[in-house]
């Protein structure tokens, strides 16, 4: 692997670098002789593809725009179908040192199988606080889970944020990249970070696409919204101030929580994601992440089959190529379908950073219950996010200060 020759490599890291992985993946696939291996697997692809797999994440200023956790190039083809699944693990089993290499001029450049060196916890965990581990088993399956205890003494019960993370990300990962233990200590919060297996999904997505994950006591969100009762009980939590967001693939997921339990989430807050019922199977989930699909199922996630308008906030980046800014759009009107509501709209920006869009939606009683940011310029990655974590675009704004300021504002209608 050393004696790559440093042309070709410098070549991949550009086109990666502008977002035109098939050209990258074909550089390097010649470089590593598997021309052959593709061919070979084409017959059996179809039954083999990976949904939401992670070509090249995204990550601090200087990566890609647009790469993600969810699996589509630039040009809107879904990396599935540049490299069959099979011969993708093959290449990746063999490209550890070529993808150290990119790294270098690449920041953030992976592949499924090429493991992330792990955040340095001093980036994951405030010193005040403790990170635990632990495991959740309900009557749709059990999941890892790590909780975020704050040192804050604060009297009285406290907020819960469930915080779902993107394909291929670990706890560690999405908590470095979000940095939302700190800003929840400053608040004194819990966090609870549920951790997808690759048995349930290869790519450890959250399964937000499949009509058994889209619906109340059911598959996944029975099992995440048992584990946030577990947590509930067995710590001192507000039942009133428990919330839900998530990236991409956890956005989607969180979207599906909020509908079918919104007697548990007070608010939800959907990054770079999409609405529930926009997908009810891979095929149809592939065209919704490139922002052509039809009306989303009305009926699911939907709790009693009724609408619920919850509170809620969503950012999404309008260069977003791996899940079309449609399907932020399409979030905000299924929350705020049937409400009358008043609209104001501002602009702003960051110094040295992303402008941005921010539309408001208040309640006859002026009580602001949708936001919706637009980042122009940013594609798939947490706003505002560091650079310690996959999947972050540090140019802002900060949606983990927004989301939090936005989530305790909120509490549910219950004593």
């Amino acid at each position: 692997m050393s004696n790559l020759p440093d042309d070709d490599m410098m070549k991949a890291a550009r086109l990666t670098q502008a977002g035109r992985l098939r050209e990258a993946t074909s550089v390097l696939q010649k470089m590593l002789g598997i021309a052959e291996q593709r061919a070979a697997a084409a017959n059996d692809a179809a039954s083999k593809r990976i949904i939401d797999i992670t070509p090249v994440p995204g990550g601090a200023a200087g990566r890609l725009a647009g790469a993600s956790p969810i699996g589509h190039t630039a040009a809107g083809s879904k990396f599935a179908d540049v490299v069959p699944a099979e011969p993708l693990r093959k290449l990746t089993e063999s490209l550890g040192d070529v993808f150290q290499r990119l790294r270098s001029v690449a920041p953030g450049v992976t592949l499924p199988g090429v493991a992330k060196p792990a955040p340095p916890a001093t980036e994951v965990v405030p010193s005040v606080g403790r990170f635990i581990s632990a495991s959740f088993r309900g009557q749709t399956g059990e999941r890892a889970y790590k909780l975020y205890i704050p040192g804050r003494d604060v009297k009285g019960r406290r907020p819960l944020i469930v915080m779902l993370h993107g394909c291929s990300q670990s706890a560690d990962d999405f908590a470095a990249g979000t940095r939302m233990n700190f800003a929840a200590e400053d608040h004194g919060c819990y966090v609870l970070y549920p951790e997808q297996t690759s048995s349930a999904n290869a790519s450890r997505c959250w399964n937000w696409f499949k009509s058994g994950d889209q619906k109340r006591d059911a598959g996944e969100p029975a099992l995440i919204a048992g584990m946030t009762r577990q947590i509930a009980a067995d710590y001192q939590i507000d039942p009133r101030r428990i919330y839900v967001a998530g990236l991409s693939a956890g956005g989607a997921a969180a979207a599906v929580l909020a509908e079918a339990y919104p007697e548990i989430y007070a608010a939800v807050g959907v990054h770079s994601g999409l609405a529930c019922g926009v997908a009810r199977d891979m095929t149809s989930a592939f065209t919704a992440m490139q922002g052509r699909h039809p009306t989303p199922d009305p009926e699911s996630g939907r709790s009693n089959g009724s609408l619920l308008q919850m509170p809620t906030i969503v950012f999404h980046g309008d260069r977003d190529s791996t899940v079309h800014p449609r399907n932020g759009a399409e979030v905000v009107a299924r929350a705020s379908a049937g409400a009358d509501y008043k609209i104001d709209t501002e602009s702003g920006d960051v110094a040295g950073g992303h402008t941005f869009t921010r539309s408001v939606r208040r309640d006859a009683k002026g009580r602001v219950v949708l936001e919706d940011w637009v980042i122009h310029g940013a594609g798939h990655a947490w706003s505002g996010g560091s650079s310690a974590g996959s999947y972050t675009d540090p140019r802002g704004p900060d949606a983990t200060k927004e989301m939090l300021r936005f989530f305790l504002e909120h509490t549910t209608a219950r004593a």
